[in-house]
């Protein structure tokens, strides 16, 4: 059960993150906004872990998970948030579909050297064809990227396929927590220095932040980074990479439904089968082996040797 609850909460809590960070970056700037959440959301679980015991970071490589932190936390979630000024954001949740893809390739090609089964490669492609068509179906395509941005957007992808599996292979499912806490803490530091770089501090007023972009910013922390981020590591532990980078395909349509709740939004039928064709691509991808009721007895018989 508690890889289910996992699973939910990046294909759930991940998909709302779209509107959240929209409204975050209305008057936050983009890596100013990500540097505070991130490092704040350490201190949080730095705070909480250093109740539970003396050493919190005992048997961490603390350098890798750093390192990891700028991958993930900083060039996957950070270049992506800068590059939705420039891009449409349907361009970029299209282009971050290409997350699953990249796993598998680079696993491939630079850590397991195995070859992925052709389930999962059909599965991937049924799935982001499914993304395309809600894509081209809400007309979020219309305008131009801009090259800086769009290159920004594939970093972030190969920075977060990268990161996923050098964390895998760090992290323990015991010490999963406090590779968290450090890589989280790696990623702030870097989205705030590259606030530096991008020179935002130059044009941004604290008392201008309004109070829903406050509010989304506290809904990243608790939500996005503290349940979310710790969802994702700890399946690291426990899953295959590239099942765990579906979230990718799911969010999406999560967004999609989102839109049609809050906002209005009407669902038609070609959307409603554009997400089934993503839920069809991502269960290929998640039960490689057979029907999920066999995938779940074969994990549950491997939990309890």
């Amino acid at each position: 059960m508690g890889v289910i609850a996992a699973f939910a909460g990046i294909y759930i809590i991940w998909g709302t993150t779209y509107l959240a960070i929209a409204l975050a970056i209305r008057t936050v700037p983009p890596f100013i906004s990500g540097a505070g959440r991130f490092i704040i959301a350490a201190a949080a679980m730095y705070a909480w872990l250093g109740l539970r015991e003396a050493k919190p970071f005992a048997g961490v490589n603390v350098p890798l998970a750093l390192f990891c932190g700028v991958l993930l936390s900083g060039v996957g979630n950070g270049f992506v948030i800068w590059a939705q000024q420039g891009i449409p954001s349907g361009i970029a949740a299209l282009i971050i579909t290409a997350v699953p893809v990249a796993v598998l390739v680079i696993d491939w090609a630079f850590f397991s050297k195995r070859a992925p089964t052709s389930r999962a490669l059909v599965g991937t492609a049924i799935a982001i064809a499914g993304v395309a068509t809600i894509v081209l179906h809400t007309r979020t395509l219309a305008g131009h990227a801009q090259p800086l941005h769009l290159l920004a957007m594939l970093t972030s992808v190969v920075g977060w396929s990268f990161g996923t599996l050098l964390q895998k292979r760090a992290a323990t499912a015991q010490t999963v927590l406090s590779f968290t806490c450090v890589q989280m803490f790696g990623g702030g530091v870097f989205q705030l220095l590259m606030s530096f770089v991008d020179g935002e501090w130059q044009h941004f007023d604290v008392s201008s932040v309004s109070l829903v972009s406050w509010l989304a910013l506290a809904y990243l922390i608790v939500f996005g980074s503290l349940i979310a981020v710790n969802c994702y590591l700890w399946l690291l532990t426990r899953v295959a990479a590239q099942k765990v980078t579906t979230y990718a395909l799911v969010n999406p349509v999560v967004a999609l439904l989102l839109g049609s709740i809050v906002l209005g939004e009407r669902v038609t039928p070609l959307a409603a089968t554009s997400a089934a064709l993503v839920l069809i691509g991502v269960a290929l991808v998640l039960f490689p082996e057979g029907s999920p009721r066999a995938w779940w007895a074969r994990r549950r018989a491997v939990e309890s040797a």
